[in-house]
């Protein structure tokens, strides 16, 4: 069976080494002092974080004031949205491109004709397909807005124009979280890369007990959701972990811009960042669908479950969506995709995949 989730992406290797990792100060200054490095920036302006949606508060405010207009994507998760309300700004949504599910220039001047009194923009690369960042850039310099690039999706992935992602921005947010780019289960890192700035509240607490062994054991609780799937068990085994706080929703991961992250996680990160090869390959391929719920009934029949996919409404999960007055008309592209897209992962051969993308194909949104 193959999954979208549940840390399918970790081999037996990888659980083993994630689970029994240990990390000491310095390889938390090792992976800072890589970053550094990678992103152009200074060690003493990088903090390493509890997760990317604290990450990417840290940046916010590193720049802006209370009640600062800041443009997201219009097809994004709810953590972009709450680093944005954390660092006590107001959110403005960019509708999308369908080819690169991204705003564009022309959408993101729309929304500066609207709100003149943008300040900053946050550039995401939605599943790692990289945006057209020239005009972007240079409507950014004439408008004097600052850009944070969000790399969840996409670390070691270019722009059209070479550039890496990470490296354009006056500040750049990483998430280890699962199923990202680099994936230690959580964890996240900041980087201000503008020279006239310094980075505030940098995190130095440690945190809980309960939360670092929730992160080191998902892979082998994900291992045996996934084989319990066989006999129609995963959902009442991971409703009951997620009763007894065993396991944590990706989306409700505690906001903590005073904890940092743990030294073995550190360590973990800068191994994964250093296997990183150049590349453009997506983190996932997506497809827009005439019935999704029919599809995926049919894709978990033929043993693809690919049902934990981002993102089912534009500003996901779920659960949170009503609560966010998401302007649909102001977004319908973003709209249009959340009602239609299904995405499946890079990390299974094409081979393996090729009965699902053949199934997807035969109900494409045409």
């Amino acid at each position: 069976m193959f999954f979208l989730g549940r840390a399918a992406n970790f081999s037996s290797q990888d659980k083993r080494h994630h689970t029994f990792a240990i990390g000491f100060k310095k390889d938390s200054n090792n992976l800072k002092n890589y970053l550094a490095k990678r992103y152009q920036a200074s060690a003493e302006n990088i903090a390493l974080t509890a997760n990317g949606r604290s990450a990417l508060t840290i940046a916010l405010k590193t720049f802006l004031s209370k009640d600062s207009k800041v443009l997201i994507n219009g097809f994004t998760c709810h953590a972009v949205l709450e680093a944005v309300r954390a660092a006590k700004c107001i959110p403005i949504y960019a509708d999308i491109n369908l080819t690169t599910l991204h705003y564009d220039d022309k959408t993101l001047k729309a929304a500066l004709t609207k709100y003149p009194d943008i300040s900053a923009i946050i550039v995401q690369n939605t599943f790692s397909i990289p945006v057209n960042i020239k005009p972007i850039q240079k409507i950014a310099k004439e408008n004097n807005l600052f850009i944070i690039e969000d790399l969840a999706h996409c670390v070691g992935a270019h722009y059209d124009n070479k550039t890496e992602v990470g490296t354009i921005g006056d500040a750049t947010a990483l998430s280890f979280g699962k199923g990202k780019a680099v994936d230690t289960i959580s964890g996240g890192a900041v980087i201000i890369r503008k020279d006239t700035a310094r980075l505030v509240d940098a995190p130095k607490k440690r945190q809980k007990l309960s939360d670092t062994l929730r992160a080191r054991w998902y892979p082998l609780f994900g291992a045996i959701s996934r084989g319990l799937a066989r006999i129609h068990l995963d959902k009442i085994n991971m409703a009951m972990l997620l009763k007894i706080h065993f396991i944590e929703r990706s989306a409700d991961a505690k906001l903590n811009v005073e904890k940092r992250m743990p030294h073995w996680q550190a360590k973990l990160a800068l191994e994964k960042m250093r296997k990183l090869t150049k590349t453009n390959k997506p983190l996932r391929e997506f497809f827009l669908v005439k019935n999704r719920d029919e599809v995926l009934a049919k894709l978990k029949k033929a043993g693809f479950n690919f049902d934990e996919f981002w993102y089912e409404v534009p500003i996901s999960p779920a659960r949170y969506y009503k609560k966010v007055h998401f302007p649909e008309k102001e977004c319908p592209n973003a709209t249009l995709v959340a009602a239609k897209i299904v995405n499946i992962p890079n990390y299974y051969k094409k081979s393996d995949l090729k009965p699902a993308i053949k199934i997807i194909k035969e109900n494409l949104d045409e």
